[in-house]
């Protein structure tokens, strides 16, 4: 049995223990003996989460158990650390089997020393406070989830329970971690190198009616013809005239924006449908299979036939 332990702090935010915790409870109802779950602040007595919520901890720092996974969640009172909780982070981080960390928890196991010369994630808000306080540490903002050996970061609230997820996938298999996700209403997981943000989230809204009309048109149609002349066209511009005005109200530009949606529009048709590689590279607007697997290999690091067999959730029996 596997004894996951939970610290609690006041300012923690509540999604980033309870997404995980249920994951983790899910995993143990469905294969019991498998997880033994437990909470713990530094006196023992309740912490107040950031949203107002009373959690009621197992421990104290002085009789908690041994961890085998020791999960680290974030929230406001991550922003000025307990000095006694990162000095107890600092002793017993290197003890547990598998060190988690969720949103800006990865802050407190940075002050606690324990991701000096390690790749990890946060929160997007917190990235570059990461990188710059702790410049041993190796902070890539984008993906959701980072696994770097026996440490495991996320990015933020529900990105715990995808980290979770794989966790649980990890230790039990797939089956058990497809009936937690189904329980739960979500997927089964998503891919730790998933972007924190979509292309729309990524990218700036235009703020003139033709060009978010453009942004708008290219997520809906991602097999068109998308080259800058006939984006140009749509938006009644030049194609020099259009590509600068794109980049400056968008910040990135037209070609990178259409790289990127027609990725994620091939990630969800692999993910969610039966077509065929070449239907889908068709549909993505790649054009050939082959265009569509230097995308893929260049972005992700993997062909679009090994994505689909990772990551499309095995039929329901």
């Amino acid at each position: 049995m596997r004894t996951v332990l939970a610290v609690l702090f006041d300012g923690v935010q509540s999604l980033d223990v309870s997404g995980p915790v249920e994951v983790f409870n899910g995993a143990e109802r469905h294969r019991p003996g498998t997880y033994r779950i437990r909470t713990v602040t530094a006196d023992g007595g309740p912490v107040r989460t950031s949203s107002g919520l009373t959690l009621v901890p197992d421990h104290s720092f002085a009789d908690v158990p041994a961890a085998h996974t020791l999960l680290v969640p974030g929230g406001e009172g991550t922003r000025r650390p307990d000095p006694g909780l990162v000095d107890w982070l600092r002793e017993q981080g290197p003890r547990a089997e598998r060190l988690v960390s969720v949103c800006s928890g990865a802050l407190l196991l940075a002050e606690a020393g324990l991701l000096d010369g390690r790749r990890v994630t946060s929160h997007w808000s917190v990235c570059a406070r990461l990188a710059r306080d702790h410049p041993a540490v190796e902070v890539d903002p984008d993906p959701i989830f980072v696994r770097d050996g026996n440490l495991a970061t996320s990015a933020g609230v529900t990105s715990g329970i995808d980290l979770a997820l794989a966790l649980v996938e990890e230790d039990t298999g797939r089956d058990v971690a497809l009936s937690v996700a189904r329980h739960l209403v979500v997927f089964l997981r998503r891919p730790g190198n998933q972007a924190q943000f979509s292309a729309q989230l990524t990218a700036q809204t235009a703020r003139r009616e033709p060009l978010r009309e453009v942004q708008q048109w290219i997520t809906e149609h991602p097999g068109a013809d998308l080259s800058v002349e006939a984006l140009a066209a749509r938006a009644r511009l030049s194609p020099r005239h259009f590509a600068r005005a794109f980049h400056a109200e968008t910040g990135t530009t037209p070609g990178r924006y259409v790289d990127r949606v027609r990725l994620e529009h091939a990630r969800r048709l692999l993910e969610d449908t039966a077509g065929g590689v070449e239907e889908i590279s068709r549909a993505c607007g790649y054009g050939t299979p082959e265009a569509m697997r230097r995308a893929f290999v260049r972005t992700l690091g993997t062909a679009p036939a090994e994505y689909r067999r990772r990551f499309r959730p095995a039929p329901v029996r």
